[in-house]
């Protein structure tokens, strides 16, 4: 979340930069703005109070050295009330703060200077492309036809055992899914990242850590009976290593990659865009996860950008990189790039990963910080990104590779898949 200190130093110019969010946050700041004074007065009173409290124990220590008792039974009572009058103060105190932090929980982060005025997708900028475009016959199948007419992915046989959105990977099929994590875990780990295994469920704690809840509540799994919910990305439980650490600066960066099954919802997707591997329910993805000090977070952002741009080129996809607008944004970014592949028998793009920097706001929530040369500490900046996502890999690769003798596999998975061509 954002920090109050920001807020308070120019509540003006955090309002205007929400609006390239298309996010009118005017009525927040100023509750906050309101909310801290009278937090700041209770603080004070409080200190106040117990400056009196101190002097007056020390009276009545020495009253009662004295002999004066009945001095020291009157002191014993105005004690008495000023602890029943701190414990108002600590309630008002208490609920001012509640307050600014169920408000700042409901802002979302400030996006950077790069980031382009837009409500939708369609005025993302394109900032890079690469990777030959296929060339296919009008017979050329869909995936969703192609997994049927090679068995290696029943969608049926899902919808039959869970529902739909929860596709079953079958033989090569399965081979070839199994090889693009291995992939792209390896990858990861040439690049420095240290691979993590992190549990499918987390706790509410995390969830808001992250900045999942209170924004996502509705595309995320929940388990009731234990209050858990099941990870909608492995950035959740990553990130959350970092929760509550104070770190050496000579400690930083953190670097992890993790490969989790991932698990969302997505309600109210309809319609041929969702069709086969397009929108999924359950599915698998290797994310990179950053920890940064603030000076170095956008030199990070450009290396992890560099890094899927080689995955997709080493798996010979077309492919480009967008820059996206306020209004196409995630609650918590600071700054998002999607990385998208071109789906040649649907003839549309497909995105395949997005890269984020979220500078302090995550760190704020997670209280994940440095310290400094000075020795103070300082909010961290967390970054991720998709290294990638495998269902519109995997969509992309079927299509865009099909041929009379069947599909063959990238040079790059063939070491892992053990074979050449699905046939």
């Amino acid at each position: 979340m954002l920090t109050l200190a920001v807020i308070k130093e120019n509540p003006e110019a955090v309002i205007e930069r929400l609006k390239v969010k298309n996010f009118d946050a005017r009525t927040q700041i100023e509750r906050i703005i309101e909310l801290d004074k009278v937090r700041r007065n209770r603080q004070q009173a409080r200190d106040n109070q117990a400056a009196e409290l101190n002097k007056m124990a020390a009276a009545i220590g020495a009253l009662m050295k004295q002999g004066k008792k009945d001095e020291a039974e009157e002191a014993k009572a105005k004690v008495a009330e000023l602890k029943e009058n701190n414990k108002a103060i600590d309630e008002e105190l208490k609920t001012a703060e509640d307050e600014i932090t169920s408000i700042l929980l409901n802002i979302p982060n400030m996006p950077c200077d790069m980031v382009p005025l837009g409500t939708s997708a369609e005025d993302n900028v394109v900032e890079k492309e690469g990777g030959a475009m296929p060339e296919l016959g009008e017979d050329a199948l869909p995936h969703w036809d192609l997994a049927k007419k090679y068995n290696i992915i029943d969608f049926d046989l899902g919808v039959k055992i869970t529902g739909a959105g929860f596709p079953v990977y079958i033989g090569k099929g399965a081979r070839l899914q199994r090889a693009l994590i291995q992939f792209f875990l390896d990858e990861a780990g040439k690049a420095g990242y240290v691979e993590v295994q992190p549990p499918y469920v987390v706790n509410e704690a995390s969830g808001y850590g992250t900045g999942q809840l209170p924004d996502k509540e509705g595309q995320m799994y929940h388990c009731g009976l234990d209050n858990l919910y099941l990870i909608p990305t492995a950035e959740v439980p990553v990130t959350n290593i970092y929760r509550d650490v104070i770190f050496d600066q000579k400690d930083l960066p953190k670097m992890n990659c993790a490969y989790s099954a991932c698990f969302r919802r997505e309600a109210g997707s309809y319609g041929k865009d969702v069709r086969g591997l397009n929108r999924l329910h359950q599915f698998d993805k290797v994310e990179i996860v950053r920890i940064e000090k603030p000076e170095c977070s956008y030199a990070a952002l450009e290396e992890m950008k560099d890094h899927v741009q080689g995955l997709l080129e080493k798996l010979e996809l077309p492919w480009h990189i967008l820059r996206l607008c306020g209004g196409d944004m995630s609650f918590t970014s600071a700054i998002t790039f999607d990385f998208e592949v071109w789906s040649a028998a649907q003839k549309r793009w497909l995105e395949v990963s997005s890269v984020s920097n979220f500078e302090s706001y995550q760190a704020n929530r997670l209280k994940c910080r440095y310290r400094g040369d000075d020795k103070k500490t300082v909010l961290c900046h967390t970054l991720n990104g998709s290294a990638l996502a495998l269902p519109r890999i995997m969509a992309a690769l079927l299509e865009n590779n099909q041929t009379p003798e069947g599909i063959k596999v990238p040079k790059a998975l063939q070491k892992y898949t053990g074979f050449d061509i699905i046939d």
